[in-house]
């Protein structure tokens, strides 16, 4: 055993997300403070230390790499080996060294630290009101990255030669922008351009204070920003969040919007601690926040909700906008409906040039476009609704390494997910696979991802149906490279998601809600209780099948779904002529319907809770038709939070064997029919069905419970980002004595499906390996 006081040299290898966040200064001034000697540089897939020294104060050193490492570098894994000193006087940084086929995890984009904020707003600061200013700790990451080692020359900033100031700043590994990659000042940086929809240049003597103008008059502005452009306009203004809707042909889906500060949110909205800490990490998301009443924001913002999306800002340009306007501003993505967010200049004057009446430019390019991440809390946890921005591309930590491939993801709110060794790479959110726009972007994100990670796929996961974009996707391309094909039921992935989410390997019971997901009898499913791992998963239970008349064309028109439903549970008395929502139902549109119940004929039958929240939408008089995803069930959610009675319920009934449970929905129907018919208020209808929900989710899972012995819950599917229904669910769960698992780092919508795709394809390979 070496004496403390012997000189020693460590070899360190730290993994994880270590590179771009100020861990080489910081391991630099760390061998400072301890008087060692050495170097540091980065490599294609760690950063390399070697230092020598008495060995108690490598042991120190060592033991501070993780205590007090930078606070966005993420240490996965450090091993350490002792050998021989090398004789080194002095330490150094050392050149990045790239290793073939060796990858490195990539920083996703961060908010504007505290220190950068003092350099904006103090007047003699030579980055005073520089919109682009950055450092180790904050400013854009993956969206400028071309390749890894992340160095200058690799990223978008390449073409900007750093002035003298810069260049020392750069060069002194006690600053805290040495090495900051994109760092810039008014001399040698990118510059703003503000021009019209024709891309012709707007005259001003100050661009941020012009680009306010145009806000407080009710222009709409297209704002270039770290992952894309987003269209501000006054969320005070009714006629301008109008006619943005008019124009982006989102006629209802909410937008979110940006608020100055924490004091400023607390105007608008109610604020815990939680979703405070949440707003300002260096995440910064869009949480969904409980709405004042006394806010001013218009209420066509989101209209029928309770619930605000709302962000600070996060790059020194909205700092800088949010402090001149003083207003409360719509922020949302730079898209017609349905496309991909723009991200280049050109294309944004193309694209987006009939939205927006101006734009303010500038001339950093993005390498690769993404969203801003939106987020809710529950039960004081964090919970991803869509993940991009702040958090992609950090992986999923697996618990077992697994062959590299590719999972690609389900047709509405996309992502595809890569593996290598154990990070489970999930993409930043791509939308929904519906035109050729997204695709494409699908396409050329798959293939950065692909390059960043090192990444070469021996086979290709997918979802089972067979039209989905992804599905057709991931064959084309296992043909073109002679891969094998795996496909996943979407609601066996959606439940594996869950268990990977939460790091475990083991079997549950799988509860999996949803609109739409084909299963493996090649009806529309929806409802799944499921005794389920990896491996494989075995139905337990369902709703009824009902059929769906018209299909798809039902989804858009939740009256079709009630009508069918009330058909075929309640029969004639479908027709009573206090039930509202059948005014909206033509006599020959009814005729049809009851003829397609009737026969089946393009009706395909269904097992949905998601149908089944549309229906009782409908119903209700809330929703009769939807101009986006999930709108009837999110309004049917927010009518319950007004209900005065939070306890009633409707009965149901479980019917089948000890093995399989499905659960019958005449009572339920017909107890909601029962009560508008009676008056009741829509709210005391909507809590009534959520807590009805809840009961047979806990009555189905104990059922499983007593023939398979499991009491762990996974529970997964876009139902379970109604927090009312999740909070319910959770707690019957909790006093029945179950243990549950929620999502925490990927949605519990189809956005997370393709990292359950990618664990159940990974152990199947293994599985066909040791075979």
């Amino acid at each position: 055993m070496p004496a403390n006081n012997e000189t020693q040299l460590a070899r360190i290898s730290a993994r994880g997300v270590v590179q771009g966040v100020g861990f080489r200064p910081f391991v630099y001034a760390l061998a400072k403070k301890y008087k060692l000697s050495g170097w540091v540089c980065n490599t294609s897939e760690d950063v390399r230390i070697e230092v020598e020294g008495a060995r108690k104060k490598l042991d120190h050193f060592i033991s501070s790499l993780e205590v007090e490492a930078p606070p966005l570098a993420r240490i996965e894994s450090l091993s350490v080996d002792f050998g021989r000193p090398a004789g080194y006087r002095g330490f150094e940084i050392r050149s990045s060294v790239t290793h073939t086929g060796k990858y490195q995890l990539v920083s996703p984009d961060i908010s504007t630290c505290v220190a950068c904020l003092n350099d904006i707003f103090t007047q003699d600061n030579r980055r005073w009101h520089y919109p682009f200013t950055n450092c180790t700790n904050c400013g854009p990451r993956f969206t400028i990255i071309k390749d890894i080692p992340y160095d200058r020359p690799l990223t978008t900033m390449s073409s900007f030669k750093m002035c003298r100031e810069c260049q020392n700043e750069y060069a002194d590994p006690l600053d805290r922008r040495f090495h900051a990659q994109p760092n810039a000042c008014p001399v040698c940086g990118p510059q703003l351009q503000l021009t019209d929809n024709l891309g012709n240049t707007v005259d001003c003597r100050d661009i941020i204070e012009k680009t306010t103008d145009l806000l407080g008059e009710g222009q709409i502005v297209a704002i270039k920003g770290l992952g894309g452009f987003l269209l501000a306009c006054n969320a005070e203004d009714t006629a301008a969040v109008v006619r943005l809707r008019q124009r982006k042909r989102r006629p209802s889906k909410p937008f979110a919007v940006m608020l100055r500060n924490i004091a400023e949110v607390r105007n608008h909205c109610n604020l815990t601690g939680e979703e405070e800490r949440l707003l300002s990490s260096p995440q910064a998301p869009i949480v969904l926040l409980r709405w004042s009443e006394s806010s001013s924001i218009c209420r066509q913002v989101g209209p029928g909700l309770k619930y605000l999306g709302v962000m600070i800002p996060y790059t020194p340009l909205h700092h800088l906008i949010m402090r001149e306007t003083g207003l409360p501003l719509v922020m949302t993505s730079g898209n017609v409906s349905e496309e991909p967010i723009a991200g280049q200049n050109s294309e944004a004057l193309r694209r987006l040039g009939k939205i927006a009446d101006y734009f303010l430019l500038h001339n950093r390019d993005i390498h690769s476009t993404y969203d801003d991440s939106v987020t809710m809390v529950t039960d004081t946890i964090p919970q991803l609704i869509r993940r991009a921005r702040g958090y992609a591309p950090y992986p999923i930590h697996l618990i077992h390494k697994i062959p590299q491939l590719l999972a690609c993801g389900a047709e509405e709110k996309n992502t595809f997910c890569l593996t290598h060794d154990d990070h489970a790479f999930v993409s930043q959110h791509i939308g929904d696979m519906e035109n050729i726009e997204t695709l494409e972007h699908y396409s050329r994100t798959v293939e950065l991802y692909k390059q960043l990670f090192r990444v070469q796929p021996v086979a290709i996961a997918h979802d089972m149906h067979p039209e989905y974009l992804p599905t057709k996707y991931a064959l084309e391309e296992a043909e073109k490279h002679n891969l094998r094909t795996i496909p996943v039921q979407h609601h066996h992935a959606h439940v594996a998601s869950c268990l990977a989410d939460n790091g475990v390997d083991m079997a549950v019971i799988g509860v999996a809600f949803d609109g739409t997901g084909y299963g493996v009898d090649g009806k529309i499913w929806g409802s799944e209780f499921m005794v389920a791992d990896y491996k494989s998963f075995k139905r337990a239970g369902q709703l009824e099948y009902l059929p769906l008349p018209g299909g798809s064309a039902a989804i858009k028109k939740p009256y079709r779904t009630a009508l069918s439903y009330m058909l075929v549970l309640l029969g004639n008395s479908t027709f009573d002529s206090r039930m509202g929502f059948l005014n909206h139902i033509s006599e020959d549109e009814i005729e049809l319907v009851s003829r397609q119940v009737a026969t089946g004929l393009n009706s395909p039958l269904t097992s949905s809770m998601g149908r089944l929240f549309d229906a009782v939408s409908a119903m209700s008089g809330i929703r009769p038709t939807i101009d986006y995803e999930a709108q009837a069930a999110i309004e049917l959610e927010m009518q319950a939070y007004d209900a005065i009675d939070e306890r009633g319920l409707y009965s149901f009934s479980l019917t089948g064997d000890r093995d399989y449970t499905i659960i019958l929905l005449h009572e339920l129907v017909a107890g909601v029919a029962d009560d508008i018919l009676r008056g009741c208020s829509i709210a005391t209808v909507s809590m009534r069905f959520h807590n009805t929900i809840a009961h047979m989710t806990r009555d189905v899972c104990l059922k499983i419970k007593d023939q398979s012995g499991l009491s762990t819950v996974a529970l997964s599917g876009g139902c379970f980002q109604n927090r009312l229904l999740l909070g319910k669910v959770a707690a019957l769960l909790k006093q029945s004595g179950f243990h549950i698992l929620t999502h925490r780092s990927v949605p519990a919508n189809d956005g997370g499906i393709s990292l359950g795709q990618a664990v159940i394809a990974g152990r199947s390979l293994m599985a066909h390996k040791a075979s």
